[in-house]
Order: structure tokens, then sequence, then C-alpha cells
């Protein structure tokens, strides 16, 4: 009787649920590296340079599939240890997703260039200071609606305009779930601006687990509220 529970109850104890974590973190760490790779290994080729931020851009494109399909990977975790398939899930999540976080993620890609190209050029354009600081608050509330955007758009079914909608409405809806995305954000760019620019990416599995954890109330109004 003691062997059959134990058998039973192989795969589901805290150091089970532990290792399944860890592999599920490294395997999706893995995928997320690998479907990026190609427009991560042209940012290397790039020169610091302003100029050169809209190529920025282009080759950060494959960043918003891989990341929203880390995300489905992740939310669709498995807890048993003897039951795990995140590589599996990961490619589903990338087969469902990859369009629609691309009819999302490529606009707000183009909103923070043009952004960030300005700031940059800013001494160029002749506009009042104020405005620097008016286009630096649209780049930090752009980064925060995107935030909820990929969440939501790696979890539900929606169209891309209700995504975007909902995105919007959840940034003062749930204060705190786009505190913790702030959070999010202010640590990733205090790693890359501190340490070094690769550390987001080889930690970005354990960062966006973290941003679900952060949404988990956005994910619930979600399923309740706005799906069948």
């Amino acid at each position: 009787m003691s062997g059959g529970v134990r058998a039973a109850d192989f795969g589901t104890g805290v150091l089970s649920r532990a290792a399944s974590l860890i592999h599920t973190l490294v395997t999706v760490e893995t995928l997320l590296l690998l479907a990026a790779a190609p427009g991560l290994a042209g940012l290397l080729l790039l020169a610091p340079d302003p100029a050169n931020l809209p190529l920025a851009a282009v080759c950060l494109l494959p960043l918003g599939p891989a990341l929203s399909a880390a995300l489905y990977a992740l939310h669709h975790r498995g807890r048993d240890l003897t039951d795990l398939h995140p590589a599996r899930t990961y490619a589903r999540g990338w087969r469902l997703n990859a369009v629609p976080a691309l009819k999302l993620w490529a606009p707000l890609l183009a909103w923070l260039t043009v952004v960030a190209f300005t700031l940059t050029h800013f001494s160029a354009s002749g506009l009042p200071g104020w405005w620097a600081l008016l286009l630096g608050a649209t780049g930090a509330g752009g980064l925060l609606w995107g935030a909820h955007a990929l969440v939501l758009t790696s979890l539900f079914a929606f169209r891309a305009r209700d995504t975007a909608r909902l995105a919007g409405y959840f940034l003062f809806r749930h204060g705190r779930a786009t505190l913790a995305a702030a959070s999010l954000l202010v640590l990733t760019a205090a790693l890359t601006a501190v340490l070094t620019e690769a550390l987001p990416a080889l930690l970005a599995a354990p960062l966006l687990l973290s941003l679900l954890h952060g949404s988990r109330a956005v994910i619930t109004e979600t399923q309740e509220n706005f799906t069948a």
C-alpha cells in the first residue's frame, strides 16, 4: 500500500515541482532565444548609433512572437515531473500567437522607435523642453500597455483591436498589475545599463514568469468577464 502511495505521489512533491519548474524555465528560455536569434544576431552587428534605431526595430520583430510563445508555455506549464512537454507547448504557443502578437508588436516597436529617435535628436528638433518629458511619458506608457497586450494576446484569442482596447483598460483598472510590469521594466533597464544587455535576454523566462504572476488579476478578470 505504501509503495502504491509513493508511486502515485512521484512527480508531484515539492522537489519534483521545483525540478519541473527549472526544466520548464530552461527549455522555454532556450527556445525563446532560438526563435529570436535572427533578430538578436542582427542587433549585435549594428553600431550603437541613433541612426540605426529603425534597423534595430526590424531586428526586434521576431522577439514579439518569441515572447508570446514563452508566456503561453509558462502559463500552460505542467506541474507533474512525469508529464512535462514545455517544448511542445512552446511550439503550440508560437503557432497560435505569432501573427496576433506581430499585429500588436510591430506598431508598438514603430511608435517606440519614433519616440527614441526624436529624443536622441531632440536638440535639433526645435521643440520646447516639456515635449521631451511628454514623449518619455508616452514611451513608458506604451511599454506598460505592451506588457498587458502581450499577456492578453498570448493567453486569449481576441481580435487585435479588442486586445489593444483591453490592454489600455487594464492600465488603470489594475494598478498593481501595471506597477508590477513597471517594476520588471525598470529591473530590465537596470540590468542592461549596469551589467550587460545580454543579461535580460538570458533571464527572459524568469522575468516573463514574474510578469504572469503580476498579471493574475488581469488574467482572472479577462477569463470571467470577457470570455464566453
